[in-house]
């Protein structure tokens, strides 16, 4: 791509900067460890975007012994010449102004992504210090920022020294960025390598071609070296879609793989089949997860539904008097990853990850449409046309006999009654909003359960045994599964692709099994029901984990609980003279007061949300728990399993 000159006057400024520090949540969320994460996540982006536009090929993250953390790419190197409005050096403008930069007008950079669109500035803010070296025309550019407290109150993100010319450098051009998050906003968080290497891995897949790399200078591998990680992917989303299956049985290794453009506009599509049951479709929108989907994605799929139907037609697979299949059934066992880039991107949704950009679908249904055909009237494609068509075919006769047994099931609890009596106790209160589901682990928990919440809101589901694993099983199977059933109608919601939120009963559905392998088990199973068959109780916060007390401290009649380890630890120390110490094995051993003091009180009890923030990063994960590949699962748990302490599907990967 021709470079056009990129200086100062490019920055565009949208002013204010005095909020972040007071109100860091409102432009990070969080001062958690999801925030501590967002801040380098700013500097990574800006990085990104230089190598989306065709500025950079590699951006090395180094996380150092202080829980400092250093970006550096070998992009353009941002501009050190004096901004004629603000008489400030770009470098200046791009860390003490909040939103500057040369985004706003779409005359830099054609693409842009950026998980969250606050700007460096916002890193700066929140770091206790900040240097910015430049290397730009064989010279290395210096500034450094800090954040002092002056008459007792933190000046957040300031100038400490001018933009200097350290002097000669054999480096042609780049950014590096290396601040320190500061302890008085984010605490004891510390940058988490797993996490970082999971994210650049992602955006290694999207970019075909660069190279990310992240080194943790805090600790060593078995040989002695600090952990390093490095990742680029020629072959882009067709890699990624057989890593997300490589842990499924496949239909057939071969990955359709198309991509197009228009102006301003860029499409890839990678699309794999597996043995697994119904479809996975993961969304991107420059680099963004649009893990709602969102008008791309709807294009994608209309434009395969009527490109496989003429396929079917002219092959004659589908006779005349036959039918059109649709499009749930052509993408039965498909795993497709949809990767677009554009401007002007418009989010909604309750967590802004679905794309809303009326335009695109057309724009989408035309670019797919136009390379699927093209692609399937190649000879030597003709085996998986004729292999998705089969697969469209065999759905539809699966699809009919669901809806029959589906059918007969709603016949059946007609005449019988409600599937519920004899185990479900719903709540008094008719405002869905306010009312709670709690599923239980167990008769004896869920008797206490029963005895010690408040009826008015809160409704308790025993389960008398496991639910049914639903990641290889039809949907007929799963339907039959009482366990599964039961939840289902106490839901009120249907599932799958009758699904309707509206008539979701519970605002909250609450988890609450023990603190074990059993019991971790079960709220893995769970979790895989709900992201497979209900996925937007999920997208849209509704799945909580209860987080049951580990231990009670006696001591003269006074009761305390500690959650975890770290908590007991605390406890402990405080406590004089002797005391008695419980380990709870599981919430049958809580009596009913027990168990809304600790797990059910509102005002007490701690909850964990789960999300799925990274679909693609879940469906792996999903797949190689749940699946049939124990060499797979057995390397993940050995990769990810921490034992000292309870790690559950959520605690790791969402919530």
């Amino acid at each position: 791509m021709p470079e056009k000159d990129y200086n100062a006057q490019n920055i565009v400024v949208m002013e204010g900067l005095d909020a972040v520090r007071l109100r860091p949540g409102m432009y990070i969320g969080t001062t958690g460890a999801k925030g501590l994460h967002h801040i380098l996540w700013e500097i990574v982006d800006n990085s990104m975007d230089e190598a989306a536009n065709g500025y950079a090929d590699r951006i090395d993250i180094v996380i150092n012994e202080d829980n400092s953390v250093s970006v550096e790419d070998n992009g353009r190197g941002i501009p050190v010449d004096i901004h004629p409005k603000y008489n400030k050096s770009g470098v200046e403008l791009v860390f003490t102004m909040l939103h500057a930069g040369g985004k706003f007008d779409n005359n830099e950079y054609k693409f842009s992504g950026g998980l969250h669109g606050v700007g460096a500035s916002v890193t700066n803010a929140l770091s206790k210090w900040l240097t910015v070296q430049v290397y730009r025309d064989k010279l290395e550019y210096r500034q450094e920022f800090h954040s002092p407290i002056v008459n007792g109150k933190v000046k957040s993100g300031v100038t400490k020294t001018p933009l200097i010319v350290v002097g000669k450098t054999n480096k042609l051009r780049g950014t590096k960025v290396t601040f320190l998050p500061d302890e008085a906003v984010f605490g004891k968080e510390v940058f988490d390598f797993n996490e970082i290497k999971k994210r650049i891995r992602e955006l290694a897949y999207l970019n075909k071609g660069v190279t990310l790399s992240v080194t943790d200078l805090r600790s060593t591998d078995e040989e002695g070296k600090p952990r390093n990680s490095v990742f680029m992917f020629k072959g882009g989303l067709e890699d990624f879609v057989r890593y997300i299956n490589s842990s499924k049985e496949l239909q057939s290794p071969k990955v359709i793989y198309l991509e197009g453009a228009s102006e301003n506009f860029e499409l890839q599509l990678a699309i794999q089949y597996t043995t697994n049951y119904g479809e996975t479709v993961i969304s991107y929108v420059n680099n963004i997860p649009t893990t709602e989907g969102g008008t791309h994605e709807t294009g994608f799929k209309s434009a395969m539904t009527r490109c496989f139907n003429d396929y079917a037609r002219k092959n004659n697979l589908l006779k005349t008097k036959d039918s059109n299949i649709i499009g749930d059934d052509y993408r039965d066992g498909m795993t497709a990853i949809l990767s677009i880039k554009m401007q002007n991107v418009q989010f909604e949704g309750q967590t802004k990850t679905k794309l809303g950009n009326p335009e695109v679908k057309s724009i989408v249904e035309s670019i797919v449409g136009e390379k699927l055909d093209e692609y399937l009237s190649q000879p030597k494609n003709k085996d998986i046309g004729n292999l998705i068509v089969k697969i469209g075919l065999n759905s539809s006769k699966v699809r009919d006999a669901e809806k029959r047994a589906k059918d007969a099931q709603r016949q059946k609890n007609a005449m019988t009654g409600s599937v519920l009596i004899g185990k479900f106790s719903a709540c008094s209160g008719r405002n869905a909003d306010n009312n709670e589901l709690f599923i239980v682990e167990g008769d004896s928990a869920g008797g206490s359960a029963k005895q010690g919440r408040d009826r008015s809101f809160q409704a308790v589901l025993p389960l008398r045994g496991k639910p049914l694993n639903c990641e290889k099983k039809r949907k007929e199977q799963i339907i039959a599964n009482e366990e599964i059933k039961t939840i289902i109608y106490a839901l009120g919601t249907d599932y799958d692709k009758d699904f309707d939120i509206s008539n979701l009963k519970y605002n909250k559905v609450i988890i609450l099994a023990d603190a074990d392998q059993d019991g971790a088990h079960i709220r893995a199973i769970l979790l895989t029901f709900f992201y497979r068959y209900m996925r937007q109780l999920i997208s849209e916060g509704h799945v909580y984990i209860g987080m049951p007390p580990l231990y009670k401290i006696e001591r003269k009649g006074e009761v305390q609980y500690a959650y975890d380890d770290e908590e007991l630890d605390k406890l402990l120390e405080g406590v004089k003279g002797p005391y008695t110490l419980q380990r709870y094995k599981g919430l049958g051993e809580m009596n009913p007061e027990q168990l809304w003091e600790t797990t059910l009180n509102p005002q007490k009890r701690t909850l964990m949300r789960v999300t799925v923030e990274d679909a693609a990063e879940a469906e792996r994960m999903i797949s190689t728990l749940m699946g049939d590949d124990v060499s797979a699962r057995k390397d993940f748990i050995y990769d990810n399993a921490n034992f000292n302490k309870v790690d559950t599907f959520a605690e790791k990967y969402g919530g």
